[in-house]
Formats: C-alpha cells, sequence, structure tokens
C-alpha cells in the first residue's frame, strides 16, 4: 500500500525482499527497495520510478490514490534502470506527461529506452523550478552521487528533499522510515552503501554538501529512492556523508589478509593482539573467506589498513589481488598502511602489497614484515609489536 510522507505527498515504490547482489558486486543482505513518490496537486508529479519487473507494484499504489494518466509530471532525478526501468509503462499510461530530468539524463534515458517521439522532454538545472499549484519542485543537480546524471528534487513547502541515491540504503522493509526500525542496521547499509557507491566520488560530495548547506534551504525530510526516509533529525546522515567525505574515521585498525598455509594468517592474528593490547578497536578478515563489499565497508570504517598476503608467483594470492585492484579504484582518502605476508623459497607479495597502497593513494608509514615460512615465536613478537606501533599511529592521529 502507498503510504503518506508529507501533505499530500506519498511513497508508492517497490519492495525488492529478495535481491542479494547489486551491479552484480555488491551484496545486499536486506534486500532492498526502489522507493518513488507521487505528489498531489492541481498538477501530479511522480518522482522516480522503479525497477522494470516492479512497474506494477509501482501502478497499483499510484491507482490507489489517482488514475495513473493524471501524472503531469514524471522526474527522472536518475536513468540507471533500477530507478528507470517502469517509465516506458508510466509514459504508456501518461502519455502526455513531462519528463524532467538534467541533460545527461536524457540522453541516458534516450539510449537505454528509444523512447517514442511523443515522449515529452523538459531539461532543467540547479536553481530551476517548476510549479505544481500549491507545491513546487526545485532541482538540484548532484553528478556523481552517483552517475553524472543524478540530482535531486527538493519539494519548497514540504522542506522535502527527493535525494535519489543519496543517503539510502539497500534495505527491505514493512516500514518505510528510519526511526521505525533498528538503527544500527541502518547505520550499518549507510555505511556499505557510501562505501562500495559513492567512495570514488568523495570531493564532488563533498562540495555537493557545502552547496547545500550554503544554500540555507531547510531540511525536514530526506526521502531516497533506496531504503528507509530520514523524518527525524535528517541532519544526521548529511553530518555523516560529510564525515566520510572528509577521509574521517574512528580510532580503528583494519586487518585485512589471505593466506595459504596459515602462516600469514598466524601474522595476522599477532598483529590483532598488538592492536588490542594498545586499546585500539581492531576488525580482520580473511578477504577468500569474507563478502567483498563488506570488506570495502571495513576500509571506509577504519582509520589504519594493516594488509597481508603469502606470496605466490612472486605476487600476492588471488583474492589479495582482488581487493588491492578495487582499493585503487576506491581511492580512500586519510588512511595509514603497512603490509605484511610470509613466503617460502622466494618473496614478493610484501612490495606488491605495499606499491598497489600508495598506488591507491593510501599512506604506508613503515616498511612491510616479512618472514620465511612458518613465523617463529619471536617473529610473532615482531608481529604484536608491528600492530602496538600501527595502533599508537592511529591515536595520534586522530579522527
Amino acid at each position: 500500500m502507498h503510504v503518506k510522507i508529507a501533505d499530500d505527498v506519498y511513497w508508492v515504490g517497490a519492495i525488492d525482499w529478495n535481491l542479494r547482489l547489486y551491479h552484480h558486486t555488491y551484496s545486499t543482505h536486506h534486500g532492498t527497495s526502489y522507493n518513488s513518490y507521487l505528489i498531489m496537486d492541481d498538477k501530479i508529479a511522480l518522482v522516480d520510478a522503479v525497477y522494470g519487473p516492479f512497474a506494477g507494484e509501482l501502478i497499483g499504489r499510484i491507482n490507489e490514490i489517482t488514475p495513473t494518466e493524471r501524472i503531469s509530471y514524471v522526474v527522472v532525478n536518475h536513468s540507471e534502470p533500477d530507478h528507470s526501468g517502469a517509465l516506458p509503462a508510466i509514459m504508456e499510461l501518461a502519455p502526455e506527461a513531462t519528463i524532467l530530468c538534467t541533460a545527461k539524463c536524457r540522453d541516458y534515458l534516450e539510449r537505454l529506452y528509444y523512447p517514442d517521439p511523443d515522449w515529452k522532454f523538459s531539461v532543467v538545472k540547479t536553481g530551476d523550478e517548476v510549479s505544481l499549484g500549491k507545491k513546487t519542485m526545485r532541482f538540484i543537480e548532484a553528478p556523481m552521487m552517483h552517475w553524472p546524471d543524478s540530482m535531486f528534487t527538493y519539494v519548497k513547502e514540504d522542506s522535502l528533499l527527493l535525494s535519489n541515491d543519496a543517503f539510502g540504503q539497500h534495505i527491505a522493509s514493512s516500514q518505510r522510515f528510519v526511526d521505525e526500525i533498528d538503527e544500527a542496521v541502518v547505520w550499518e547499509e549507510e555505511a556499505k552503501y557510501f562505501a562500495n557507491t559513492l567512495y570514488p566520488f568523495v570531493g564532488l560530495i563533498k562540495r555537493k554538501l557545502d552547496e547545500i548547506k550554503d544554500s540555507g534551504i531547510p531540511i525536514k525530510t530526506i526521502a531516497p529512492s533506496h531504503g528507509l526516509i530520514w523524518r527525524k533529525e535528517p541532519q544526521r546522515i548529511l553530518d555523516k556523508y560529510m564525515y566520510w567525505a572528509e577521509g574521517r574515521a574512528k580510532e580503528r585498525v583494519f586487518v585485512a589478509y589471505d593466506t595459504m598455509w596459515e602462516s600469514t594468517g598466524a601474522m595476522a592474528m599477532a598483529i590483532v593482539d598488538g592492536v588490542q593490547e594498545a586499546g585500539v578497536e581492531v576488525r580482520a578478515c580473511r578477504l577468500s573467506a569474507t563478502d567483498p563489499s563488506d570488506v570495502y565497508t571495513d576500509v571506509l570504517l577504519s582509520k589504519a589498513l594493516i594488509v597481508g598476503s603469502s606470496t605466490v608467483n612472486n605476487t600476492v594470492l588471488p583474492a589479495m589481488a582482488a581487493f588491492l585492484e578495487e582499493l585503487k579504484g576506491l581511492r580512500p582518502k586519510n588512511k595509514i598502511a603497512c603490509a605484511f605476508g610470509s613466503h617460502g623459497w622466494g618473496g614478493g607479495a610484501v612490495k606488491v602489497i605495499e606499491k598497489s597502497l600508495q598506488q591507491a593513494g593510501v599512506e604506508v608509514i613503515q616498511p612491510g614484515l616479512t618472514v620465511r615460512h612458518k613465523p617463529s615465536p619471536e617473529e610473532l613478537k615482531e608481529c604484536v609489536e608491528l600492530g602496538k606501533r600501527i595502533a599508537g599511529s592511529v591515536k595520534q592521529s586522530g579522527n
């Protein structure tokens, strides 16, 4: 059923309970939702559609409120198919509706759907407004949050920001608002979304957040196009995005490793002991046994990375290679790191890790630690000391 989120504004989206992989790389343990919003006024606007297979749910919820053919405007904040896939079905029922979108979005929609020439487009940019009668939609371009065509729609009279992919989470729920469920789940999924979708664009995100702040527009509610709606203290998610965009993180060390015959694993556990003894929070994972999208969330939330791998063919193990390659794409900000690993007759993994960390823009603060074959008790003590030193650097760096 539809849900009222402001006076004459309704959620009419769809719930995807079974989605477990987004973008074919990003695990969604809680499913997701595709949020669409219907604004009822003298003229009726639909803001964002849903993924194509859920078009029937969207149309059914719209029809609970008004016949779909009465829609005057369809706002497409972002053309990716999970938000525009139902657009052809909507336009078939409301052929006189005008599509409002950015210039890039229009280009993308035409390439995605080869629309009928009768589709009416009106290209909008930051500051443009469309009156529906008593309500006014203002548009804010938001490129790379998370595609070049992205924008926000702001309903002035309700101080309502319809933010598309920004500030959302992949959560399927019978509830529609953040304050209705365990917020620990919400924050976990917010971090995961940022780490796996927006992390490479933090410079642009910071500038957009500054622009919104400087504009002085009041924001009472933030309604994204995935997950739950922020109707209480929405400033919290704006502040958190700024925190992450500035490359800030809590005093935490993330030990990411992979191991062949458990020698590098033994080093990792000794390093973990050292971090703990120094009084700093630590997380550790064996990459070949861990969901990659959870790994990148740990990268976002940690100040320091200690990265280790056994050597095979003079380089790192496959799961570590994939991690390091993705790290170069994510380009995490303000992280410190070091490398470690064991090897047999020939080394190489530690040097590969250090080079990759530097290419990702991560500061390698001390030479890597290597051992041959199984670490001795003395070498394990060196690992403990390594953990202590990195923990000390984390304390000195602040957050």
